[in-house]
């Protein structure tokens, strides 16, 4: 074989490669995946048994398909009894209200929307107000430190909200989160029996199991943006490099925490191995 040749063949080789791994990132970009888990409750009412709950979170203003059919479509296939948003419906850096508020009008007709502000609706300011009022006209329940009643048959399970910790403090040297999180669950104020808490927060897990919650759904780690097989994710808001809680179910004592990779982006702009995402949680009563 001619110098040539082999030259000739090493460069289509590494021409095919590359084009493999763009070819990659562009679908784990582009290209949303349907994440379906099932939880374990004892205490959960047997009326519920089989209730299904889709978790969106950190939309950061993404449109996938035109005014978000790909999303809406994915919606409407699984059938959920209700729909959780938790946080970063839109991105602070290129706010586009029109966008999440449209989204949230179609994800009505599909199941009723229950949604909480993250980090990113507190860096709003007073523009905030004014995203809250329109998810409001259309009909979307904005749970900021409280809880509603959902009911089934003659069964009832509480689902509760909660601001993100940016809301009360920005500016302090040191990460209270944990502490203000524990007080906002305080406010909401749920009654005794199965809690549902959705909270933009994962890093506070160990708050939620105190406090008690029995299902918590949390978003804010994007997945760890880049994810190493075998390791997980690369690094995460709020818990840096090779976070703990960057997406999927976390355990501890009765508590089960469902962390979404979300959808969009913001800071870092590109995924790597890590498609965006919107989880369906069943709730089964063990």
């Amino acid at each position: 074989m001619t110098k040539c040749r082999k030259k000739y063949i090493k460069s289509a080789i590494f021409l095919s490669l590359f084009l493999v791994i763009v070819i990659w990132a562009l679908w784990g970009n582009f290209t949303v995946k349907s994440t379906e888990l099932i939880i374990d409750a004892q205490t959960l009412p047997h009326t519920f048994n089989g209730y299904k709950i889709a978790h969106i979170s950190d939309l950061h203003n993404a449109e996938f398909g035109e005014n978000n059919s790909t999303l809406i479509k994915m919606l409407q296939e699984q059938e959920p009894d209700i729909i959780a948003i938790t946080g970063d419906l839109v991105d602070s850096d290129h706010t586009n209200m029109e966008v999440s508020v449209e989204f949230c009008r179609q994800a009505l007709q599909v199941a009723p929307c229950y949604y909480v502000p993250g980090n990113h609706e507190a860096w709003l300011g007073e523009r905030y107000n004014e995203l809250e009022n329109q998810l409001k006209d259309i009909g979307v329940n904005v749970l900021r430190n409280e809880s509603m009643k959902l009911s089934s048959g003659n069964d009832t399970v509480w689902i509760m909200g909660v601001d993100d910790p940016d809301f009360v403090d920005r500016s302090s040297m040191f990460d209270l989160s944990d502490g203000i999180i524990s007080k906002e669950i305080e406010k909401a104020d749920a009654p005794l029996g199965y809690k549902i808490l959705l909270s933009h927060r994962p890093e506070v897990f160990e708050t939620y199991v105190q406090e008690g919650i029995d299902l918590v759904l949390s978003g804010h780690a994007h997945g760890g943006q880049v994810r190493i097989p075998f390791v997980g994710g690369l690094v995460a808001p709020n818990q840096g490099f090779f976070p703990e809680y960057d997406g999927g179910v976390y355990s501890m004592e009765n508590t089960h925490m469902v962390v979404s990779r979300g959808i969009g982006n913001s800071i870092i702009p590109v995924r790597i191995n890590n498609r965006p995402e919107i989880v369906f949680v069943t709730l089964h009563s063990s």
